[in-house]
């Protein structure tokens, strides 16, 4: 039998499958041997973003509990899921940086307002759960909602800019009605629908039922309404502190004609 007939024979082609098989199989032996061995070991874990709430003590502990094994072994997404999991981190990503470093990139949310009872919503509509000592505004509502009345809080916020007045709390109820608390205390009830209408109606006619609020000096500040409804369909109602009556409103006495 020939040295062709005999590579041909399929005992011939089964034995080299095995032996390259077998070939295969130490080499990977050998070098998964070599990545677990201490040589490799990883000394450092550096991030490469600035952070204005993740702490370095979270990020060590995370090294600690979740960074096992070598430079070549290490679980890099084991560690990415367990930074997702701190409070203020909205990405992670972790790379390998030779020889035996760890760099990681955060991306944290950026609070816009408290969220309920119990949550904040970042700039990026999205819920989450920290603690923060910043003075936020306050939206609530349902909460497959909260996209509604975040970009409503924007909206408003802008039609309120020209008064300078700020939203310290705006609530839609369950039956999709919106209130709004300003930060001077003022209680705006804008209804269920054409809310956006009824808000510009009532900053384009404050100034002059109270005079421009950025204008006047601090003794001349008008004080304001402690609530407006403004749900009816042409117009407004006021309610003021101590029942005083608005100026543009209340009577004008003549001067008294030279004799």
């Amino acid at each position: 039998m020939t040295n062709a007939e005999l590579d041909a024979h399929p005992l011939c082609q089964v034995a080299r499958v095995l032996t390259w098989g077998a070939v295969a199989l130490f080499a990977y032996g050998v070098l998964a041997w070599g990545a677990a061995q201490p040589w490799f070991a990883l000394a450092a874990l550096e991030v490469k973003t600035p952070v204005a709430h993740v702490t370095e003590t979270q990020i060590r502990l995370i090294a600690e509990r979740q960074v096992a094994g070598t430079f070549f072994t290490v679980d890099l997404e084991r560690v990415r899921a367990s930074l997702e999991k701190l409070p203020w981190v909205r990405e992670a990503r972790v790379a390998r940086r030779w020889p035996d470093t760890l760099e990681v990139s955060l991306v944290e949310h950026v609070p816009l307002a408290r969220w309920n009872d119990d949550a904040l919503v970042s700039e990026a509509g999205e819920v989450f759960v920290a603690a923060v000592a910043d003075r936020l505004p306050r939206l609530a509502g349902p909460e497959d909602a909260v996209t509604d009345v975040v970009d409503a809080y924007r909206r408003h916020q802008t039609a309120l800019a020209p008064l300078g007045m700020r939203i310290d709390e705006l609530r839609l109820s369950p039956r999709r009605a919106w209130r709004i608390r300003l930060d001077n205390g003022m209680q705006l009830a804008l209804g269920r629908v054409e809310t956006d209408a009824r808000l510009a109606h009532f900053v384009a006619v404050y100034p002059r039922l109270f005079g421009a609020p950025a204008a006047a000096g601090p003794e001349a500040a008008p004080v304001p309404p402690v609530a407006v409804d403004l749900r009816y369909p042409d117009g407004f109602a006021l309610r003021m502190p101590d029942g005083r009556v608005p100026a543009a409103f209340a009577p004008t006495r003549e001067k008294p004609r030279p004799t």
